[in-house]
């Protein structure tokens, strides 16, 4: 089983970033949290806080892995191209957010990118993750 989780701008600043709206840690152990709670799982981990970087990933999914997991950060409410990519993506895709979303600013109720995956997850910190990880493997085995 191999999943590629994406994670998009200014998430390489988290353990820095408001701690409230994102939790203390950052996106290496984040990434180990995941690869110690799903041992069976090939993991494929990027970030950039490039738009073009991001759909170039979406884009290489297809047929290289099995699910993908995508916190495309601040362009999940502004990103057509983004939401065209993982539209045309045809694996299980689940958008997150470490924040609550529905508690924060108006402009970010708008959720462009989520419309074009399978589902997301929003306000549960790290394990907003975990959750999105967990799903991904229930609608693979589908």
């Amino acid at each position: 089983m191999k999943i590629i989780v994406v994670n998009g701008p200014n998430l390489n600043l988290l353990g820095q970033r408001d701690k409230e709206q994102y939790g203390s840690l950052t996106v290496e152990k984040i990434e180990e949290y995941l690869i110690d709670n799903f041992l069976e799982i090939s993991f494929q981990f990027f970030q950039s806080n490039s738009e073009g970087e991001i759909i170039d990933q979406v884009q290489k999914a297809a047929g290289n892995y099995d699910g993908l997991l995508i916190n495309p950060g601040g362009y999940a409410h502004t990103s057509v191209a983004i939401h065209d990519a993982l539209a045309e993506l045809k694996i299980p895709k689940i958008e997150v957010h470490l924040s609550h979303l529905a508690k924060r600013e108006k402009f970010r109720h708008t959720m462009v990118t989520a419309a074009a995956c399978d589902g997301y997850i929003s306000g549960f910190k790290e394990n907003s993750y975990l959750a999105g990880v967990y799903l991904l493997l229930k609608l693979i085995e589908k």
